[in-house]
């Protein structure tokens, strides 16, 4: 019984197959009156979030004693900034950590270096210039601004909504230049930029540090572009 259904299964099988290799390809027209086309809306905001990076290097023979001077370095800033962190507004982490070997121009090994580095961000700008104004530890190795998240979700939206607007009222200007009394959209990508941080140079955030142990940094944000593009595909009619 087992060997009878075996030979009707492949039997079945074999006739599918024969079925599939016969049928007709279905052959589809192309698409008439159809028109390609996208439109930008572009809103420039004031960046509202800011990242200061702080860091110290140490170099030395024994390895283990430039981790020991790093860390020190790195717990004593840690300790100053977390007095005035607060989720939000001033948020606290550290970056790069790291010790590699340092070669003479022999090639040889002639010591060790290390970097340890913090970092202040959040949208309290004067809280966090302080707060950096009194680390002694480390010294400012980076300044940068960019948007926070509720920001840019507010910003985007209304840039989604000038690019969709502008996408409608060319589409609907296209179909009437060609002859068309309207159209019907067919399919549609919308596609936003991310900001991203503007950088500042290294010199300018060193300078300002040297002004002063116990001062605020002084920073100045500038405004990011927020794009949304739109784009696709209607049928004129």
């Amino acid at each position: 019984m087992a060997s009878s259904v075996i030979r009707i299964m492949a039997a079945c099988a074999l006739w599918a197959c024969a079925g599939t290799a016969t049928a007709q390809p279905v052959v589809l027209a192309p698409p008439q009156n159809v028109l390609q086309l996208s439109a930008s809306g572009t809103v420039e905001t004031p960046q509202d979030l800011l990242t200061l990076s702080l860091s110290t290097t140490r170099e030395g023979a024994d390895p283990a004693a430039v981790q020991a001077q790093l860390k020190a370095a790195l717990d004593a800033a840690l300790a100053e900034a977390r007095k005035a962190a607060q989720p939000g507004q001033m948020d606290v982490r550290t970056g790069n950590f790291a010790i590699y070997p340092r070669h003479g121009r022999d090639g040889r090994m002639s010591g060790w270096n290390g970097t340890a580095e913090l970092v202040l961000e959040g949208r309290d700008f004067a809280r966090i210039t302080q707060a950096a104004g009194r680390i002694g530890s480390l010294t400012l190795s980076g300044v940068s601004f960019g948007l926070s998240r509720e920001q840019r979700l507010k910003v985007e939206g209304e840039a989604q909504q000038l690019a969709i607007e502008r996408f409608k009222a060319k589409a609907d200007e296209l179909a009437k230049s060609f002859g068309f009394s309207g159209y019907t959209l067919r399919e549609v990508a919308v596609n936003a930029n991310d900001p991203g941080f503007v950088p500042r140079p290294r010199m300018m955030a060193m300078e300002a540090k040297a002004a002063g142990a116990d001062m605020a940094v002084p920073v100045e944000a500038g405004k990011s572009a927020v794009v949304v593009t739109v784009s696709g595909s209607v049928q004129l009619r």
